[in-house]
C-alpha cells in the first residue's frame, strides 16, 4: 500500500520526441533529497529543474509531513508537473524532508505507474525511494520476493529495489538492513531514500552513477549532480563514496558504512555527455574534462581546415578544446531551434529527417567556401551526423571533417542508458573508414580509449567502459563482466 498521495498530473511526454532517433542517448534519472528545519518542497522542485537534462519523461516529489509521506508525480517536464500557479502544492507536500525524481525509462514502460519517487507502507512505516541507474538482477529478485509474499504493481526495477530495502530494514533494522540490500542488488544505483522522517543516500559499490552531498542555508541535500546544489546557492561538500550509506540530518550527515568493491567503475559517459558542464563529479569539473577531450582530439586527428564548428549543444565544449589546441578558429556554424519538436522514436525515416531539418540549420557566412571541422561528443546511430555533413556541403562547405569525443560505441549499456540493441550502434562491426563513408564525411577521427581516460583523469580500470568494450564491471545476466565476484562477498 502506498502512502497518502496528492493528485497525479498527466502531461505531454517531451522525451518521446527526439529528432536524432537515438543519436543522442538518454540517461535514466535524476535524484534529489533534502532535509532541514524549514519546508523543503520548493527547493526540491528547483533542484529537479537544474537536473532536467537527466530525464524529461516524468517528475515527482515525496515529502514527509510528520505522520505520512505525501506524493505528487506526473508525466512531462518538472514545470508541467509542478506549476507555480498551483499554490495548493506547497501545502499538500509539506514537510522538512523530501525527495525528488526525474525519469527517462530504460527498464519498465513509459507510464505514470513507473514514475518516481516510489512509496510503500511497511512494518517500519513509510519508505520512499528515488533511483538513478538500473538493477541488473531485478527480475530474479522480483521472483524471489514474490515467493516471500511481496506483490508488485509496476514493471520498474526501482520498485524491486524499494521492496527489497523495506523488507531488509524491517528484518535487520538500520543500517544492517541497507547493507544486506546492497549485497543483493546488482548493477548501478544512486538513490535517495526516506524512511519516515529520516533521509538516506546510497550508491552502488562501483560508483557507476554520480551522487553528491551539499549544504543549503542550514539544510543538507543529496543530488545526482553538483549543479543542483549550485542552483540553490548551496555549498558542495563531497561525493557519496561508492558503496556508502549516508544518513542526512538537520545538523549534518553520518556515514554509516562503506561497502565498496575492489575497483570503481564510474560511467565515462557522464563526463562525455550526460552531466551538465558546470557539474563537478569525483573532483573533476565536467567542462574541463570535455575541453581536454577536444585538445586530445586535435592532437590525435589534426587536419587543415578553416573553422571548427560544434554540433550544438553537446559538442560545444569539445569543439572549443579542439580549436584551442589546433589554432583553427571556433565559430557557431549551426543554429539550434530550441522550440522544435523532439521525437525519440519516429515512425519513418522521412519524418525523422524532417525533424532533423527543423532542429538545426547552418549559418551560411560561417560555412560557405570553408573547410569545416565538425565536432560532436559521440556517434551512435549516425542519423544526425549524416544529415549535417550533407547539409553543410549543400550550404557551400568545401570539406567536412568529423571529430568525435568518444571512442566507437559498439555494445549495449545495462546500467541506466537507453541503448540495448545491436541496431543502436553504427560502429558495430565497421571500420572507421566504413563509418566515414556511411556519414559522407571527408575524414573521421575518434578519440582513442587511452586519451579518453587520460582526459577524464582516471585509469581504465576505474571507469565503466562496457559500451566501448563489451566487458562490464558488474553482473549482467548472460554477459561478460570483468570482476567475477558476487557482491555478497564484500
Amino acid at each position: 500500500m502506498s502512502g497518502r498521495r496528492g493528485a497525479h498530473t498527466v502531461a505531454f511526454l517531451p522525451q518521446d520526441l527526439d529528432p536524432t532517433n537515438g543519436q543522442k542517448l538518454n540517461e535514466h534519472c535524476a535524484v534529489i533529497g533534502i532535509i532541514g528545519r524549514e519546508q523543503v518542497f520548493s527547493n526540491v522542485v528547483i533542484s529537479l529543474k537544474a537536473l532536467q537534462h537527466r530525464g524529461q519523461e516524468s517528475a515527482g516529489v515525496a515529502t514527509y509531513d510528520g505522520s505520512s509521506i505525501n506524493l505528487r508525480k506526473g508525466m512531462g517536464l518538472v514545470n508541467d508537473v509542478f506549476q507555480e500557479k498551483d499554490g495548493v502544492l506547497a501545502q499538500t507536500l509539506s514537510g522538512n524532508v523530501g525527495i525528488g525524481h526525474t525519469r527517462y525509462s530504460t527498464q519498465g514502460s513509459k507510464s505514470l505507474e513507473n514514475a518516481g519517487p516510489f512509496v510503500i507502507s511497511s512494518s517500519v512505516g513509510y519508505v520512499a525511494l528515488s533511483h538513478n541507474g538500473e538493477i541488473t538482477n531485478a527480475d530474479k529478485l522480483r521472483e524471489e520476493l514474490k515467493k516471500r509474499g511481496a506483490s508488485f504493481v509496476t514493471s520498474s526495477d526501482t520498485e524491486v529495489m524499494l521492496v527489497e530495502i523495506a523488507k531488509d530494514i524491517a528484518e535487520f533494522g538500520i543500517p544492517r538492513g541497507f547493507r544486506n540490500s546492497m549485497g543483493r542488488l546488482a548493477g548501478a544505483y544512486s538513490a535517495s531514500v526516506m524512511v519516515n522522517n529520516r533521509l538516506f543516500a546510497i550508491r552502488d559499490p562501483y560508483g557507476i552513477r554520480p551522487l553528491v552531498l551539499g549544504e543549503v542555508d542550514g539544510s543538507y541535500m543529496i543530488a545526482s549532480e553538483s549543479c543542483a546544489i549550485d542552483s540553490l546557492g548551496g555549498k558542495f561538500i563531497r561525493d557519496v563514496k561508492p558503496g556508502e550509506l549516508v544518513e542526512l540530518t538537520e545538523n549534518g550527515f553520518i556515514s554509516h558504512f562503506t561497502y565498496a568493491a575492489r575497483r570503481t567503475a564510474h560511467c565515462m559517459f557522464e563526463y562525455v555527455y550526460f552531466a551538465r558542464p558546470d557539474s563537478i563529479i569525483e573532483n573533476r569539473e565536467v567542462f574541463e574534462v570535455r575541453k581536454r577531450i577536444g585538445h586530445m582530439l586535435a592532437e590525435e586527428h589534426p587536419v587543415e581546415a578553416d573553422v571548427v564548428v560544434p554540433v550544438p549543444d553537446s559538442g560545444r565544449t569539445q569543439a572549443l578544446g579542439y580549436s584551442e589546441a589546433s589554432g583553427i578558429p571556433y565559430d557557431e556554424g549551426l543554429i539550434k531551434n530550441r522550440y522544435s519538436q523532439r521525437t525519440f522514436i519516429m515512425p519513418s525515416q522521412r519524418t525523422r529527417e524532417t525533424a532533423i531539418k527543423l532542429k538545426l540549420n547552418p549559418i551560411r557566412s560561417v560555412i560557405e567556401g570553408k573547410r569545416i571541422v565538425l565536432v560532436d561528443d559521440s556517434l551512435i546511430r549516425g542519423n544526425t551526423l549524416k544529415h549535417l555533413v550533407a547539409l553543410l556541403k549543400r550550404f557551400g562547405a568545401t570539406e567536412v571533417h568529423v571529430r568525435i569525443g568518444c571512442p566507437p560505441i559498439v555494445s549495449a549499456c545495462y546500467f541506466g542508458v537507453d541503448m540495448k540493441t545491436k541496431d543502436d550502434f553504427l560502429a558495430r562491426g565497421k571500420t572507421v573508414e566504413k563509418i566515414r563513408q556511411s556519414i559522407g564525411a571527408d575524414s573521421l577521427g575518434y578519440i582513442s580509449m587511452g586519451n579518453l581516460t587520460k582526459a577524464i583523469d582516471f585509469e581504465q580500470d576505474q571507469l565503466c567502459l562496457g559500451c566501448l568494450s563489451g566487458l562490464y564491471p558488474a553482473y549482467v545476466p548472460g554477459k561478460n563482466y570483468e570482476i567475477q565476484a558476487a557482491l555478497e562477498g564484500y
